[in-house]
């Protein structure tokens, strides 16, 4: 063997050490950041029941849900036939809320869809039932909103619109598209 020959060996040779390790070990998980880990959900509930208190130690909404899945990698939680019980500062009656699937989120926000309804739990009120097939409600400061058709109604009124804002504590309603409002004689 001449020198080029025992040259190109060793070389050959010293190439297979270095990458041989790194062709031996396992290919690692090419799932980035766990992306798949974050649709499992942290942990589940059925017929959960919670109560939320504010800072002065007063029930600020209640929940009730046949199913609850919490994402704890994707800040939210989804809600399998939600009842909501929301209370407002200065009324003595609460809201009472109940859709198909809801989703809260961190921040305090849920979304609700599908046969969305809001009763007032007061025969008093202007504002007796909110029907919509989505609605989305902001829990810190009570208000809400929607994009898609919404029925209002009262004891002596029906209003329809395609969109509102509105807030539970000051009973405010601003309409995006008014579509229509009948009147009933007492």
């Amino acid at each position: 063997m001449n020198r080029i020959s025992i040259s190109i060996s060793v070389l050959f040779i010293l190439v297979l050490l270095i990458y041989l390790p790194t062709w031996m070990t396992p290919e690692p998980n090419l799932t980035p950041d766990g992306q798949e880990e974050a649709w499992i959900p942290n942990y589940q509930a059925r017929n959960m029941r919670s109560t939320l208190y504010n800072e002065e130690g007063e029930v600020n909404h209640e929940v009730y849900a046949q199913k609850m899945e919490h994402y704890q990698l994707l800040g939210f939680t989804l809600f399998r036939q939600p009842q909501y019980t929301i209370y407002v500062k200065n009324q003595a009656q609460p809201w009472h809320v109940v859709a198909a699937e809801g989703t809260l989120y961190e921040d305090n926000r849920i979304q609700l869809e599908t046969d969305v309804v809001i009763r007032s739990q007061t025969e008093e009120g202007f504002v007796r039932t909110i029907k919509s097939n989505f609605l989305e409600i902001n829990l810190n400061d009570q208000t809400m909103s929607s994009d898609q058709p919404v029925e209002i109604a009262g004891q002596n009124f029906l209003i329809n619109s395609n969109g509102f804002e509105g807030n539970l504590a000051t009973l405010q309603f601003e309409f995006k598209e008014h579509v229509q409002t009948q009147f009933t004689a007492q």
